[in-house]
């Protein structure tokens, strides 16, 4: 009787096959990192320097002091729940886009706070209105919302005419 040879098996290399994967997968994870970073970070930045210029031009519009320094005012009476008051808000700043900023201040007089309130009562309206002061802080006009945007902007013109 022939016994049958048995071929030999060849036996797996002593290499880990994992360790490649691992390599190759940490190596392309590196580059997708940076290549998200580069492309995050300024992104990120623009955001951030653009919030910060919203946030710095709210602020100065809720300074009621700048009221009666030469320069004539727009204020207007808010109220943050009221939708009236920000259709009121956007239109108006839409309509004073097209003046320089220089030659007058736009102001908001928040009714939520102490002082806001204080200004509308002084001033003898409620909110969703325009109070336009001249350069010493003078009621000149009052401009009740909501208005057409033809109506607003020419309220507007009017009153930065006589007072710019």
């Amino acid at each position: 009787m022939k016994k049958k040879r048995v071929k030999a098996q060849a036996k797996p290399r002593k290499s880990n096959p994992a360790a490649a994967d691992v390599s190759t997968t940490d190596r392309r994870g590196a580059l997708r990192l940076i290549r998200n970073l580069a492309i995050g970070v300024p992104v990120i930045g623009a955001a951030g320097y653009l919030t910060v210029g919203y946030v710095e031009a709210s602020i100065c519009e809720f300074d009621l002091t700048k009221i009666g320094d030469g320069l004539p005012s727009v204020v207007q009476i808010h109220d943050p729940q009221c939708d009236l008051c920000l259709t009121l808000q956007r239109q108006t700043r839409r309509a004073l886009r097209s003046y320089d900023d220089e030659t007058f201040h736009f102001l908001v007089a928040n009714v939520a706070t102490l002082d806001g309130r204080l200004f509308a009562q002084n001033q003898g309206v409620a909110n969703v209105t325009l109070v336009l002061l001249d350069g010493a802080g003078r009621q000149v006009g009052v401009v009740r919302g909501p208005l057409s945007d033809a109506e607003l902007r020419n309220a507007l013109a009017a009153y930065l005419d006589a007072y710019t």
